[in-house]
């Protein structure tokens, strides 16, 4: 006989989930369409953008890459290569070596024959030690910074204190640029004064032909758990950020490709060394920033300008991943708690802020519980047929329907993946990921919330390929630019 608080626990827990789950797929609802509409707008209107036009005409302002190295042996020099061929006007690429025990440096210094150069600093946010300045002989624009290792938010900063631009990049090491990403991602900044901060697309390199620090030929990766984050980004970039950028609500820009006012970011005090999501919590404080001082400004996103990178393909890798990514989320939003439900910083405190803070840090824990409930309601007998089709219809055929829907929204944009062989494999993915996939990530967010708790430290170690192993032979690179449909 089952004791009737536990039957009466069961189902208010499954009631409470499946109210989780309708305003979460309401709210991913929502954010598709807006996204579907700010798309279609966006694309109208690159098809009267002229890069080349953009380019020559000398509008657009200076920019230093800031790239942080640490053990980037193997992608390092392929990605500096493609940095150092983008098509832009006026820009310096500045990597911070921070102080990696591996031959990061040494391959920097024979790929770009680095020599010792002095450079006076711009700014003066404290990190770890510099140990030395470096500049390439073959490449007047490049630098290389060799700093004692202080992690990436140190590393970032001590690139903010050798900038002498207006606007400065933030790059990964193992990020590939597009020849015109520059020129794109810089777009708002000339159209509006007020903008401050800008994030581009990231797309995944995995399974791509890459040479000549260019992607020549876009493909899937050839790994299941790299395919099913291709769907992941797809539904994160093509959807989320597009339809809260809409709202001037974006709290997130990806530390693999942002670009930033710098004056205003040093006035804000660089990046936080104490998190592990430093560029979420820099885009979070911006927000409070310029609010609590009436700054105008604008935080936005732009869909085309793409970084690609190497995303993990172990469980452990992709795990640690998750695990660092939940904790750099709710870092941020418990350290800036007062602007939840706070009017004085409009959509973001009113509509972004408590999105992210009870669906995105909190959900997993609701989730996990869920699927926990929902097998013991099925063991114990307890299930009817209505709310086996409420639960399965709103935790799993409604996150079909949505994935669908950013796979749409790629093929109706930029359309990167132009075989239908490709189309299908993301569409059986969307199908795919609720068979384990799903749950996973679901359990690393919420181990990622336990690590917040217990103040657990640390990126964790991630392996490298590197992309010179996927280059084709000789032969010129495919045309820069998204393909307009």
């Amino acid at each position: 006989m089952m004791v009737p608080w536990l039957w009466r626990g069961l189902w208010l827990l499954n009631a409470v989930v499946l109210s989780y789950f309708v305003l979460l797929n309401t709210i991913y609802l929502l954010t598709s369409l807006v996204a579907f509409k700010s798309l279609r707008r966006y694309v109208q209107r690159l098809r009267s953008l002229d890069v080349d036009e953009m380019i020559g005409s000398g509008a657009a302002p200076a920019i230093t890459l800031v790239v942080p190295a640490y053990n980037e042996e193997a992608t390092c020099v392929e990605a500096t290569r493609a940095l150092l061929t983008l098509r832009y006007s006026e820009y310096e690429v500045v990597v911070v070596n921070d102080g990696s025990p591996d031959r990061t440096l040494e391959v920097l210094t024979e790929a770009f024959e680095l020599v010792p150069a002095a450079r006076l600093p711009s700014a003066a946010i404290p990190t770890a030690r510099v140990r030395q300045m470096f500049r390439s002989r073959r490449h007047a624009n490049l630098w290389v910074v060799d700093k004692e290792n202080g992690g990436k938010s140190d590393a970032l900063n001590a690139g903010l204190n050798a900038c002498r631009t207006p606007l400065f990049c933030v790059i990964d090491a193992d990020s590939i640029l597009e020849p015109d990403a520059l020129m794109r991602v810089t777009r708002p900044f000339l159209e509006d004064e007020r903008t401050v901060a800008v994030g581009g697309i990231i797309r995944i390199a995995n399974g791509s032909t890459i040479g000549g620090g260019r992607v020549r030929d876009v493909r899937l990766p050839h790994s299941l758990l790299a395919r099913l984050q291709v769907l992941e980004y797809l539904r994160a970039f093509l959807s989320a950020r597009v339809a809260w950028a809409e709202l001037n609500a974006t709290l997130i820009i990806s530390g693999a490709f942002g670009l930033f006012k710098r004056g205003i970011v040093v006035e804000a005090g660089g990046f936080a060394t104490d998190t592990v999501g430093e560029d979420m919590e820099l885009v979070v404080r911006l927000h409070r920033h310029c609010r609590e001082r009436d700054i105008p400004y604008r935080i936005t996103f732009v869909p085309d300008p793409v970084a690609w990178t190497e995303c993990p393909e172990t469980l452990g890798a992709l795990s640690r991943q998750r695990d660092r990514w939940q904790r750099g989320l709710a870092e941020s939003l418990v350290r800036h708690r007062r602007m939840l439900f706070n009017p004085r910083f409009g959509a973001v405190g009113l509509l972004a802020f408590p999105y992210f803070f009870f669906l995105e840090m909190l959900g997993p824990v609701v989730e996990i519980a869920g699927y926990v409930a929902f097998a013991a309601i099925l063991v114990l007998g307890m299930w009817s047929a209505a709310y086996l089709l409420a639960f399965l219809s709103l935790a799993i055929f409604f996150g079909i329907a949505l994935s669908a829907a950013a796979i749409g929204l790629e093929e109706l944009t930029f359309r990167r993946y132009s075989r239908w062989a490709d189309l299908r494999q993301l569409l059986w993915l969307a199908i795919l990921e609720n068979a384990g996939y799903r749950q996973l990530t679901v359990w690393w967010r919420v181990r990622g919330l336990i690590s917040t708790v217990f103040r657990v430290r640390g990126w964790g170690h991630q392996t490298r390929k590197g992309f010179a192993q996927r280059q084709p032979p000789a032969g010129p690179p495919p045309a820069a630019g998204p393909v307009a449909r």
